[in-house]
């Protein structure tokens, strides 16, 4: 697959074919499953750790922790297991289904004390109803996964796992490493695990303009966590319509006047209720002549960064819904900057729509 044709693609207008069949919603993975063990003192807490973060809720697999385009789930993990784990030393593959795990092989040589949890996408299940605009999808949903597994152990007052989200390879295409316990304790800001379990995406419509003070945090939010990789600002609605970006200190100011919202909903692949959303952050970057693995960086920081702010706009009261499908959104060009180099690459959409008023 040449990533690089296939973002050029998934960013045109082609509309995707009707829905192919799908494949199991989790790998076969071969063997016996096993329980995750009870963590004893001292060892990372394997149950809770997958359980906040990439365990299904319903057999179908469809209510996880983490959003996923169209509910589908491509992301699998596989955990290496050091020492000081609940789990003998060894690779595992993790059914998110029953919540068990599957030996798949000894551990290797160089594993680290503590567990890694590498992720990986069956992108056939995204391409059976995205068919060719798949591929940034399954991207952005694996930064989700991590930025799950991220907010699972900061719920749990675990040590900050080390990220990797480099893009420079398929197989996995990110990793975080889950240090054992040394003391670290839960911080005020930290969700709770009550929270990161009722998380869902609002159902549309997401009416109403945030307040300036929590546009600020969850931008703050998803410009911290991108690490540099895309920039991102809000297409705001009432009061005044206008594009905001963060200024070097933290405030928001004006990047555009004017209702940017019509246009954001025709490029979301024509989802009209965009254009009535309180507030929508977008980021943007990855030019047209990005490398796979920029690619593949930019967007798997993406997911991650929307992943923190979508539970970030939560926790402030604000409804929130990811938007990650995105055709012929070339925001720089539509800024009067060079075209091609600044596309759309996710969004999160906004509103103080009570989010008791309709879940998925």
């Amino acid at each position: 697959m040449n990533l690089v044709t296939a973002l050029a693609r998934a960013r045109s207008a082609e509309r995707p074919g009707p829905d192919t069949p799908t494949t199991s919603a989790v790998p076969d993975w071969p063997g016996p499953a096993h329980c995750l063990p009870q963590a004893g003192p001292g060892e990372l807490d394997l149950w809770w750790l997958l359980r906040l973060s990439l365990a299904a809720q319903d057999g179908a697999g469809r209510l996880r922790p983490a959003p996923s385009a169209g509910g589908l789930h491509p992301v699998d993990a596989q955990l290496v297991m050091g020492t000081d784990c609940p789990l003998p030393s060894g690779r595992y593959g993790y059914d998110p289904l029953r919540h068990r795990v599957h030996l798949l092989a000894p551990a290797p040589d160089d594993a680290l004390p503590g567990a890694t949890v590498e992720l990986s996408v069956t992108a056939r299940r995204t391409a059976s109803h995205y068919g060719h605009r798949a591929w940034p999808l399954v991207l952005l949903d694996t930064g989700h996964a991590a930025a799950a597994l991220w907010l699972a152990a900061r719920a749990l007052g675990a040590a900050p796992p080390a990220l990797h989200l480099d893009g420079f390879t398929e197989r996995p295409l990110a990793a975080l490493h889950f240090p054992p316990p040394g003391g670290a304790r839960r911080g005020a800001d930290a969700p709770t695990p009550r929270e990161l379990l009722a998380r869902r995406s609002a159902k549309p419509p997401l009416k109403g303009t945030p307040p300036r003070d929590v546009l600020r945090a969850v931008l703050a939010t998803a410009v911290d966590a991108s690490a540099g990789e895309v920039a991102w600002c809000a297409a705001v609605g009432e009061p005044r319509p206008e594009l905001v970006e963060l200024a070097p200190d933290g405030t928001p100011r004006r990047l555009a006047s004017g209702e940017a919202r019509p246009t954001l909903a025709a490029w979301a692949a024509g989802q009209g209720w965009i254009a009535e959303a309180g507030a929508v952050l977008l980021g943007y970057g990855c030019p047209a002549d990005a490398d796979a693995p920029r690619i593949r960086r930019a967007h798997l920081r993406a997911g991650f960064a929307v992943g923190l702010a979508h539970v970030a706009a939560g926790r402030l009261g604000v409804a929130s819904r990811p938007v990650g499908s995105w055709q012929q959104a070339d925001l720089g060009a539509a800024l009067g900057a060079a075209p091609g180099r600044d596309w759309i690459v996710h969004g999160l959409a906004l509103g103080t729509t009570h989010p008791e008023e309709g879940t998925l």
